[in-house]
């Protein structure tokens, strides 16, 4: 049959007012336009066959679509109208996950992208759509790493996840870490239901064997047994022990009403931007003060060990850097960004969906405030390449320790 051009617009309008009419043309269109286009290619390919359709869904201007897409027989067909409709669902990935790793629920995501889509899409279908942008992730927290980093913060946090039909509270470790351009890097962040020394030596290991060869200096809290664990993966690198923990675990020995005058004595041990003192020195006024207090506070005995001098490590290097070094606060502030994300969901289904949201933080934070360098650490030649060997210097400390008792 031959229309006119004015019977042909009749007819379009006729279906465009129709229910669902204008979905059905905007179908059609796609349809006959990649139809089209493979015309083209077979002209410009002589012996290229036409080999029937394969059926593909997308969405376009809110609609989803159920398209035709012509296929060859050597397959080196792909429609470029394909590759436009992809982008826009790309985008839409792109956008899901970044809702969800912004603290919104599943369900909330959902709601959105009814608003915006007028689409409602199901949790299954949501978790779907963030299986790329999770797989990205997961590959992004493999990658290959740097030789050598300044320093290396260790740290985990606890978040309730779901395994074998029950939900507790599990350890997620984190490593931040300092380049030697002053700028910081999330090394890793892996799960493990608890936190213990040899399962940090296993992950020491695990950076090791992604290119981490050395790093100047490590800064942990006071786990026991870390030290160990550290100078067994790393035996050329120093150790420096948390001081806010420091304080919190003697501080925690006393009753509230002195818990102000212990503060005050405390700040006088933990001096900070000082060359007044050597670790030794700090050492030993950490254990005059546990002596001093020790028959009322039997506990305070534990802070007389010789391992308790790796909280004065910081006092050998410059005092611009040594707010940075003598705590790990740089990682608890990552471990409540982590929070910030986790609390509005209650117990995580996986371990495996925990990870994600963390390492979608830990990406956000690489792009934005860890990009810039921190220029205190540029030129500090004490946490290059040039470490006395740990156990050289455990040695000597102790040796130091011993002859003043």
């Amino acid at each position: 049959m031959n229309f006119t051009q004015e019977q042909i617009s009749d007819l379009l309008f006729e279906l465009a007012n129709e229910k669902g009419g204008t979905h059905l043309l905007l179908n059609l269109t796609l349809d006959a336009f990649m139809k089209a286009e493979r015309s083209l290619h077979q002209s410009d390919n002589p012996g290229e066959y036409a080999n029937g359709y394969r059926y593909c869904k997308a969405i376009a201007q809110s609609k989803e679509l159920v398209l035709k897409v012509p296929r060859t027989r050597s397959g080196m067909f792909y429609p470029s109208l394909l590759a436009v409709i992809r982008d826009e669902d790309e985008e839409r990935r792109r956008l899901i996950f970044s809702l969800y790793s912004k603290g919104l629920t599943t369900e909330q995501v959902s709601s959105v992208f009814e608003d915006v889509y007028n689409k409602e899409y199901s949790k299954q279908q949501i978790s779907y759509l963030m299986k790329e942008s999770k797989s990205d992730i997961h590959t992004w927290l493999n990658r290959r790493l740097e030789s050598h980093y300044l320093v290396l913060y260790l740290d985990a946090t606890f978040v309730h996840t779901r395994r074998d039909k029950s939900v507790s509270k599990e350890g997620y470790y984190t490593l931040l870490g300092i380049r030697e351009d002053g700028t910081r890097e999330v090394l890793s962040v892996v799960n493990h239901p608890t936190e213990g020394a040899l399962l940090w030596e296993h992950e020491l290991k695990a950076l090791k064997d992604r290119g981490v060869e050395s790093a100047g200096l490590f800064v942990s809290d006071g786990l026991s047994g870390i030290e160990d664990a550290i100078k067994r993966v790393y035996p050329n690198s120093k150790h420096q022990l948390c001081c806010v923990h420091l304080k919190r675990g003697i501080l925690s020995l006393f009753p509230h009403k002195e818990k102000k005058n212990i503060a005050l004595e405390l700040s006088n041990i933990i001096q900070l931007e000082t060359k007044s003192l050597t670790p030794i020195e700090g050492f030993n006024k950490l254990c005059s003060f546990a002596d001093k207090y020790i028959k009322k506070y039997p506990l305070l005995k534990r802070y007389k060990a010789p391992r308790n001098v790796a909280y004065f490590t910081y006092l050998e290097y410059p005092e611009e850097i040594q707010r940075m070094i003598y705590s790990t606060n740089w990682i608890e502030r990552l471990n409540r960004d982590y929070k910030r994300v986790l609390k509005m969901r209650g117990a995580m289904p996986t371990s495996e969906s925990v990870i994600a949201l963390m390492g979608a933080v830990a990406m956000e934070k690489e792009s934005t405030t860890y990009a810039y360098p921190v220029y205190a650490f540029i030129g500090i030649e004490e946490l290059k390449r040039k470490e006395i060997p740990s156990s050289e210097y455990c040695s000597a400390t102790l040796h130091n320790i011993q002859r003043k008792e």
